[in-house]
């Protein structure tokens, strides 16, 4: 896929979980993935759409005065954690391009008390902020979304935005071994985080290539099936998912048709997905076991 069609997919797709309301599958989410219970009840609950892949804020390490960014912020889910961390005299900025995760954000944020939060729009290959400004980046299940030809622009954009001796911490979907073409060109699983998904060594490169050094990148073994098996709460007799699908309205289906005549999904994994008459249905890759071929890994490298 060229990255015009990735990215068209991905913003239609994330356009359509930001409308979403799925509680029970977020909370789920991101229980399996190590955010405790206090942890959410600390945040605005609309912050948290269940689309981590781990806790990136478990190996930032933030203190008290930082500046953090997050890459890919969503509706605001780890900023508003990050807020916190950092106090009153830091600052947590997230960045996304997708508006109606920016707009999710944004009223999140109107409902929290907190003073020391900003959301920008931009893809996170090209962030209008300053050279040099933050202590620590976070990203949460985001880079593996980005077109493989660009992803070490994202890592030479972090390099830039952090100050000496800044580090990255990230969550993210990395490959065990090679995934088939009928896998990599799929877009169910290309927007569920799966087919853009880089192997351990790509990431060391674009690491070490950005200026990074002290790199850990670390499989949590965490079982990534979750995503099916939450999708899949509350199915119905029939099977149809109920959890974790939101039918696009009919401008947005409409386009979808136009633009490239393929099948409409909804689904914010590859659990679920929407039928050509807008039915929830369960997905095509219930049967697959996700672990066989990526996993969850912790990144950590240190600005050089």
């Amino acid at each position: 896929m060229d990255p015009n069609t990735i990215y068209k997919h991905v913003e239609r797709q994330y356009g359509s979980i930001a409308r979403a309301d799925n509680p029970k599958y977020s909370g789920t989410i991101a229980k399996a993935f190590g955010y405790s219970e206090e942890e959410l009840s600390k945040i605005p609950k609309d912050a948290n759409l269940g689309l981590s892949c781990g806790n990136p804020l478990a190996i930032a390490a933030l203190r008290e005065g930082e500046t953090v960014i997050d890459l890919g912020s969503g509706a605001g889910f780890d900023v508003f954690l990050a807020a916190k961390k950092v106090g009153a005299t830091g600052q947590a900025i997230g960045v996304d391009m997708n508006k109606d995760m920016l707009a999710r954000a944004r009223e999140n944020l109107k409902k929290s008390e907190a003073k020391n939060i900003t959301f920008v729009e931009a893809k996170i290959t090209a962030i209008p902020l300053s050279d040099g400004i933050a202590d620590c980046i976070i990203s949460n299940c985001v880079i593996n979304l980005v077109p493989e030809i660009e992803k070490l622009t994202v890592f030479k954009e972090m390099s830039r935005l952090l100050k000496q001796g800044g580090r990255v911490a990230i969550s993210d979907i990395l490959t065990r071994k090679t995934l088939p073409t009928s896998l990599k060109e799929d877009v169910e699983l290309y927007t569920g985080c799966i087919a853009g998904a880089s192997p351990v060594e790509a990431y060391k490169r674009f690491l070490n290539e950005s200026g990074f050094a002290d790199i850990m990148i670390l499989d949590t073994e965490s079982n990534l099936n979750v995503y099916i098996e939450a999708a899949n709460l509350g199915a119905d007799e029939n099977g149809n998912t109920v959890a974790c699908c939101k039918q696009q309205d009919n401008a947005a289906s409409s386009l979808a048709n136009e633009e490239d005549k393929t099948e409409t999904r909804g689904s914010c994994c590859p659990g679920g997905s929407e039928s050509k008459n807008g039915k929830p249905t369960r997905s095509r890759f219930v049967g697959l076991d996700l672990n066989e071929w990526v996993g969850s890994f912790k990144i950590f490298a240190v600005k050089a």
